[in-house]
């Protein structure tokens, strides 16, 4: 059985492994494993950056994403943004995102101050478009842009 629940600080090892799988398997790069882990401690250390959550089987931690926040003048109220989502290769395809993704709507309620999720996704990672549209989710309406110091 899978259950999602709160990351915690004990989970960090888990999840800096995940996000140094996931920088090469989605887009080539090597990350440095110290900023990485010096990464998932602040957000552990300051909420204000974002949250992780964990995908769990038997006891194993198969997966993670992580949420920050966007202030939306429009809806007066917070934007959830899912990023840095990472599913063990063998537990892909089995609802493991899904799951994952409940549990994050279920935050948003009007009592929350949570007006929504967003997420990006890269053009080419279309079996990953699949699943967001099968979620109910959009992708019609923004084009990401970005720059980054030393990219």
């Amino acid at each position: 059985m899978i259950t999602i629940r709160t990351a915690t600080p004990d989970d960090a090892l888990f999840i800096i492994d995940f996000q140094l799988k996931m920088a090469m398997e989605t887009e080539g790069i090597l990350l440095d494993y110290h900023t990485v882990t010096e990464g998932v401690h602040a957000v552990f250390k300051d909420s204000a950056k974002g949250a992780y959550y964990v995908a769990v089987s038997d006891g194993k931690v198969i997966g993670s994403l992580m949420t920050t926040y966007e202030w939306s003048d429009w809806r007066c109220g917070t934007v959830l943004w899912i990023q840095s989502v990472f599913i063990e290769p063998e537990y892909r395809g089995q609802g493991v995102f899904k799951k994952m993704y409940e549990f994050i709507q279920q935050l948003v309620t009007p009592e929350s101050g949570y007006r929504g999720i967003r997420l990006y996704v890269d053009k080419t990672n279309e079996r990953a478009q699949r699943v967001y549209q099968r979620l109910g989710m959009n992708g019609e309406h923004y084009q990401v842009y970005e720059w980054m110091v030393g990219k």
